[in-house]
């Protein structure tokens, strides 16, 4: 159920962009036990000049590879998200060879009342999700 925003540069290949997708998906369901199926990606390229990823006096370098994971998601417990955090960086740099450097992650929690995933109903609530 977590609704993830995933940036990049523009310049990978289609199968660099689908693996990027599926890793993070696989990760994401295996950290947040979130139900087989439960997929919502949308993944965006912006020119360089459109992603300023600064490292916020950490010493982090970037390259133009920089990946920008924004997730909204129900509450998750801090050990969920630190395994989601590690995990994804591992696996990301074993399959795509995405530095962990090149990867920020944002978490913002809401609650079942702040989804409706169609037809006017928010399914957590009034649904078949309740």
């Amino acid at each position: 159920m977590p609704l993830m925003r995933i940036d990049v540069i523009k310049g990978h290949d289609k199968e660099y962009l689908k693996q990027l997708m599926q890793v993070s998906y696989e990760v994401m369901l295996d950290c947040f036990g979130a139900p087989e199926g439960d997929r919502y990606q949308i993944l965006t390229q912006h020119e360089d000049f459109e992603m300023n990823i600064l490292d916020t006096g950490l010493g982090i370098e970037r390259t133009n590879d920089v990946v920008v994971f924004s997730l909204t998601t129900r509450p998750r417990t801090e050990e969920q998200k630190l395994k989601f955090y590690h995990d994804l960086a591992e696996k990301l740099e074993q399959t795509i060879g995405l530095k962990k450097s090149d990867l920020m992650i944002n978490l913002t929690t809401n609650t079942d009342t702040d989804w409706s995933f169609g037809n006017g109903i928010a399914q957590f609530i009034d649904g078949p999700l309740k």
